[in-house]
């Protein structure tokens, strides 16, 4: 049963294999196994490859149990239209195309099992750069962020600057009148004169304009802090709403270019084991000999294409010959005298016919 469902595989003519030895319907059996394995592994891999575009499992085993169907359908295909030859040149130009679409349905099949095989390698890679794109990300959303932010501090730092001078300014006249009052600068003399007092009374005032302005700028600080905060709030969920993208990079796509950051030599090996299962049907039928089957098989066809080309020849001897009977027949008629003057009397009739046709027709118009 096995045996049977290998060979249907193998894309082989069980009515003629029938009929051969058991190492002829051995050979087509294992041929056959190969295109089956080989369409197996197409579904896992597909599926896979499938499941990281779809984050679904049905979805991605269906169209993944397509995939494999396709890629047994093809492979069946080739190795069933390789016929043997008596010339090996000719059948190495009639497996080239065959080799070459092998070639491309091994890259196709290994791909994906290479992504699967290597996954923690990737993982890996991906992190490094979701951490990357992440970094990039909070950059570039702060430059939306940042002008603003920096002309706010730069407006604190100014109302800051001028409580900070008149403060300065406002010690200087209290070390002025505490000067004068003490004789150590100014009038020279200890006591509380008139120019103490006037010196009293700008230090009074400057200390009421300081604590008028501290007052004032604590006010347009708060509301510059307010707007830094807001603004910091909306970078921050502009940054967590754009997080959820960078955390799904990890498509089909993604991990093929991070597939290929890795070193190379592993992935070409998997490749060139893809390769080797994937032509090896082609390849068995090329190397080996010319069996009981591709004997028998020639023959069927050899019988078929001479009987096609002798019901075409007696096709054309049937018609070559009733055109020979039809023109000889048709001539001799055309030599007798009765059916001439039957055919002439008949013209005639039916010419007077169509000219009284035509009078009537005048008349009734008139």
């Amino acid at each position: 049963m096995i045996q049977k469902f290998f060979i249907f595989c193998s894309g082989a003519d069980a009515h003629i294999l029938a009929s051969c030895s058991e190492g002829e319907k051995n050979k087509y059996a294992g041929i056959g196994a190969t295109v089956f394995f080989t369409a197996l592994m197409a579904f896992i891999a597909a599926s896979y490859a499938l499941y990281t575009v779809f984050d679904n499992p049905y979805s991605a085993i269906f169209f993944g149990f397509l995939w494999g169907l396709l890629i047994f359908n093809l492979d069946r295909f080739i190795v069933s239209t390789l016929k043997k030859r008596d010339h090996f040149g000719k059948e190495l130009l009639q497996a080239s195309p065959r080799i070459l679409l092998a070639v491309i349905i091994a890259v196709v099949i290994s791909k994906p099992l290479e992504m699967k095989i290597f996954e923690k390698e990737i993982n890996q890679v991906l992190l490094e750069q979701k951490n990357t794109l992440t970094l990039a990300n909070k950059d570039q959303i702060a430059l939306q962020y940042q002008p603003s932010v920096n002309e706010l501090n730069a407006r604190i730092a100014t109302l800051k600057n001028e409580v900070a001078e008149k403060e300065r300014s406002t010690n200087a006249l209290y070390d002025t009148y505490i000067a004068e009052a003490e004789g150590r600068q100014g009038t020279l003399l200890i006591g509380k004169g008139p120019v103490y007092k006037e010196k009293r009374d700008k230090h009074d005032a400057s200390l009421a304009e300081l604590q008028a302005l501290r007052k004032t700028n604590a006010e347009k600080i708060a509301e510059a802090e307010a707007e830094i905060a807001m603004l910091n709030t909306e970078y921050q969920a502009s940054v967590a709403e754009s997080q959820p993208i960078i955390d799904g990079f990890d498509g089909l796509m993604a991990r093929i270019n991070a597939l290929s950051e890795l070193p190379w030599f592993p992935s070409f090996f998997i490749f060139l084991l893809f390769l080797a299962i994937e032509t090896s049907p082609i390849i068995v039928k090329l190397l080996a000999p010319k069996g009981p089957y591709d004997l028998k098989q020639e023959e069927e066809e050899s019988l078929v294409a001479t009987w096609v080309t002798q019901k075409v020849n007696e096709r054309n001897h049937i018609l070559a010959t009733d055109t020979l009977l039809n023109q000889k027949v048709y001539s001799e008629i055309a030599e007798e005298e009765a059916i001439y003057a039957y055919k002439k009397q008949k013209a005639e009739e039916l010419m007077r016919l169509q000219a009284d046709s035509f009078h009537e027709l005048q008349v009734k118009n008139l």
